[in-house]
This record gives C-alpha cells, sequence and structure tokens, in this order.
C-alpha cells in the first residue's frame, strides 16, 4: 500500500497534509462513509448499547426464571460478550471498517461466511427493532393504556428513520443524549435505592434477606439459573455495535480499544449494580406477579408508593427503547452499505446522500422494522417474546461468527509474521470457550418452551435460504462475467 493512505471499505481514501491536518481528497469524498463520529459518540454508543430493553424490560421474565441467581447470569454471560467484543477489537483495530463482522468474515474465512455474517447481523437488528418499538408501546401503557402499542411504534418509526437519513453527527448526538440519560438515570436509580434501603423508606419488604429469604439464591435451581441465561444473552446484543461504529469513527485505533475495555466494569455496574438494589428493594418473586408487564425499574418504585420517581424511570425506559432503535437502523444501513461493497447485495445499497448516510440501506431497513406495526395490530401480547426468541438465535450466529473469524484473522497475522496491536484475552481458549457457551444457549432455548422453539425452527430455515441467496449471487456474477468477455 502506498504511503499515506489508508483503505476503507475497499476504497483508498488519499489523506493530503495541509496546516497540519488531514484531509479526504474530493476524488474519494462521495465515495465512502464520512468518519464523522467522534470519541463522545463512540465512548456513549458503546455504552448505550449494553444498556437496552434487554436490561429495562426482559430482566422481568429473568427475575421470574432464576430470583435473585439471575445477577450471576449476567455477570456470567457478560464475561462471555467481553471476551467476544475482545476477539473483535483486535481486528478492528487493525483494519478499522464498518460492517466488520461480514468485512473479517469475508476477507479472513471465506465469501460465504462474509454473506452469512452480513446478512444475519443484518436481520438480528431488524428483529431487535421490532421488538425495541413493541416495548415503547407498552411503556406507555404506563400513562395511558388505552393507546394500543401499534399506535406508539408507528410514531416513533417514523421519526426515527427521519433522523438516521440526514447525517451521522446527528445520529450520534442523539444516541450520545439517549445513553447520557440512561447512565445517568440507572446511576441515580442505584444511589436512590440504596438511600432508601439505608434510612429504612424502601418498605418492610425490602432489605439484603430478599436475595436468600424466598426460595434461596437458586429459588428455582440450577434448572432456573440456566435457563435465564437465553434470555441474558438478548440483554447483550447490541454490544457488538462498536465494530459497526468502527468505519465512522475519527480516531478508531485509541477509541475501540477505549470502548472495549470499559464493557466489564459497565456490566457490573449497570446491570448486576442495578439489579441488587432492585432484589433487595423488593422481593424477586413478586415483580411481574400476575402478568403484569414493564419494566422492573419502574414496578419497583410504583409498588413501594413513589410515583414521581416511577414515572420518571418510565420517560428511561422509553429513552432506552428509542436509543436501541436508533443504533440498530444505523447499524442495519452501514451493514447493508458493506455488504453492497462486497458485492453481497444489490449495488443499489452504496447510494450515499449529501451527509454521507446509504439512504437506501436505511429506507429498506426501515420499511421492514415498520412491519412490526401491523404485527402488534395483529397479536400483541406474543410480539416480543418471539421476537426476542429469534433475536438471540440470530445473535448466537453472529458472536459465534466472530470468534470464528478472529480465530482465522489471527493465524493470518501470525503467518505473515504481523504485530498485534490489540491482542484478545487467552486466545484460543476464550475462543472455544464463548462458542461452546454459545452453543449451549440454543439448547437452554429449547427447553424454554415452544414460544421459544420456534425460532429453532426458523433458524435454519434462515440459514438454508442465505445458502440459496449466496448460491444466486455467485451464478448471477459468472453470468455476467460471461457476458462481458
Amino acid at each position: 500500500m502506498a504511503k499515506g493512505s489508508e483503505k476503507v471499505l475497499g476504497y483508498y481514501v488519499k489523506f493530503t497534509k495541509k496546516k497540519g491536518e488531514n484531509k479526504v481528497s474530493e476524488q474519494c469524498r462521495d465515495e465512502s462513509l464520512q468518519r464523522g463520529l467522534k470519541n463522545r459518540h463512540i465512548q456513549l454508543i458503546a455504552l448505550g448499547g449494553a444498556i437496552g430493553t434487554g436490561l429495562f424490560y426482559g430482566s422481568t421474565k429473568a427475575i421470574q426464571i432464576a430470583g435473585p441467581a439471575v445477577m450471576l447470569s449476567y455477570l456470567i454471560g457478560g464475561i462471555i460478550i467481553f471476551w467476544i467484543m475482545r476477539h473483535m477489537g483486535e481486528m478492528l483495530v487493525d483494519e478499522p471498517v464498518s460492517g466488520s463482522f461480514s468485512h473479517f468474515a469475508y476477507k479472513y474465512w471465506g465469501d460465504f461466511p462474509g454473506f452469512l455474517s452480513g446478512w444475519n447481523y443484518w436481520i438480528a437488528y431488524v428483529l431487535v427493532n421490532m421488538a425495541e418499538l413493541t416495548v415503547v408501546g407498552k411503556y406507555i401503557q404506563f400513562w395511558w393504556p388505552d393507546i394500543p402499542v401499534w399506535v406508539t411504534a408507528l410514531v416513533c418509526w417514523a421519526f426515527l428513520t427521519v433522523i438516521n437519513l440526514i447525517h451521522v453527527k446527528l445520529y450520534g448526538e442523539f444516541e450520545f443524549w439517549f445513553a447520557i440519560i440512561k447512565v445517568v438515570a440507572i446511576i441515580g436509580m442505584i444511589v436512590f435505592g440504596t438511600v432508601l434501603l439505608l434510612n429504612g423508606q424502601a418498605g418492610a419488604s425490602s432489605g439484603v434477606g430478599n436475595l436468600w429469604n424466598y426460595g434461596g439464591f437458586f429459588p428455582n435451581g440450577l434448572e432456573g439459573f440456566f435457563c435465564s441465561l437465553a434470555i441474558v444473552m438478548f440483554a447483550y446484543g447490541g454490544t457488538e455495535l462498536i465494530g459497526v461504529t468502527a468505519g465512522e469513527a475519527d480516531n478508531p485505533k485509541k477509541t475501540i480499544p477505549m470502548a472495549i475495555n470499559q464493557v466489564m466494569w459497565r456490566i457490573l455496574i449497570f446491570y448486576v449494580g442495578a439489579l441488587l438494589v432492585i432484589l433487595m428493594i423488593y422481593p424477586w418473586n413478586q415483580l411481574g406477579a400476575g402478568g403484569s408487564e414493564g419494566s422492573p425499574f419502574v414496578q419497583i418504585f410504583s409498588k413501594i408508593g413513589i410515583s414521581s420517581a416511577a414515572a420518571l424511570l418510565n420517560v428511561v425506559v422509553i429513552t432506552a427503547a428509542l436509543s436501541a432503535y436508533n443504533s440498530g437502523l444505523y447499524s442495519n444501513g452501514r451493514m447493508l452499505y458493506n455488504l453492497a461493497q462486497q458485492g453481497n447485495a444489490p449495488s443499489i445499497f452504496k447510494k450515499l446522500n449529501k451527509g454521507g448516510v446509504p439512504v437506501v440501506g436505511i429506507l429498506f431497513s426501515s420499511f421492514l422494522m415498520g412491519l412490526v406495526v401491523f404485527l402488534n395490530y395483529l397479536i400483541e401480547s406474543q410480539v416480543f417474546t418471539y421476537l426476542m426468541a429469534l433475536v438471540v438465535s440470530a445473535d448466537i450466529i453472529s458472536w459465534v461468527m466472530i470468534s470464528v473469524s478472529h480465530m482465522k484473522f489471527r493465524q493470518a497475522k501470525l503467518a505473515a509474521g504481523e504485530r498485534i496491536e490489540f491482542p484478545a484475552v487467552w486466545y484460543p481458549v476464550t475462543n472455544y470457550i464463548c462458542i461452546g457457551f454459545l452453543t449451549m444457549i440454543f439448547a437452554v432455548m429449547w427447553y424454554l418452551g415452544e414460544d421459544w422453539r420456534i425460532s429453532m425452527y426458523l433458524t435454519p430455515i434462515w440459514l438454508v435460504l442465505l445458502w440459496i441467496g449466496y448460491k444466486c449471487k455467485k451464478q448471477a456474477k459468472q453470468e455476467s462475467t460471461t457476458i462481458s468477455n
């Protein structure tokens, strides 16, 4: 590669020194994504990706299944995700490109793994965003129970689609403030809840004894603990969003390692810490009792009579869902852009607007996500559970492919005698542990019942469809080459 050049998404983006600043040449400006995400954006996007609906809403179901042991579930799942993020981080620091999951699988593993990885991650976020739109409607019903979920979903869908079409900096700003609200709220909830516990105002049913007084720390045994892991892994979907932002980060070799290394303490504080306070304030077996829905963060303050705190937290959990949707739509547009760069998606997805936004990819993704409006109109009570199961299956495939791609990447670098700038933790032991753990989650999903098994039925069908799509793409490319010759 020529000195002073950097290969980004298959293009050589030439930099010229002028007054001490790097400037992208006009020739390449309209052909690639713009590096408009600053360090503060990357840090908060990474933080926001680790705090979403899985914690604010899905944790209710996990608590019901595992009891206080749910904290251990989140801790173990968090360690697995941290290792996977380090696998991805090693590759990203070496090659900071957008749509990294697909790029690395394509480059170091093969054509079909790249095709599968990109499209699978894309469909995963389509499903995630459908779930996010669903829970926003349920949160709104905390105040206005007569408003149908599909109405709220429609309004939020339209608003956030417009935001993502303007400029990556606008997306970054929205996500920055969304994440700030979530972080401040969780820290505030932990502090406020701790104060209530210490001064005795949390109620007669509160106290550290809640962690073992209602059937013990493992009230449903190891069976309940293992079953909760599938729901817990849904909560961690989105942490890998760091890899999608790399192509638009202005200093990825610095910001990516910082963001990834902070994942572990975020998990300890925001997941384990927050759940510890919740479970000490209110008995685990009464959260979600009677089929009540909503966030446990909101429920505990409602149940102990602090309505103002409950209302404030409901605003926060709505923000969390909107944040996750915002990130998902951003991610999907970039993933389709990257797939089109590889030739694994129609070239129309390479179309950028003046703000450097992959407008066609965002509109196409948004259209499919909007279908959840009709799903909530037809089968509102079942939508979230079905979507959660499908998301976990798609996430598992993505995470496994990250770890396997990392092993292929490391083997290629070692063979070439190249230096690793941000080595993953305990390679290759953690790769095999992560792959084994994620395989176990598939077995757990089957055990959870028919609502979860539907994803097990659909996953092989999805993989076959991807294989057919890949073969069709390959055949079309061969025919095109034959005609041109």
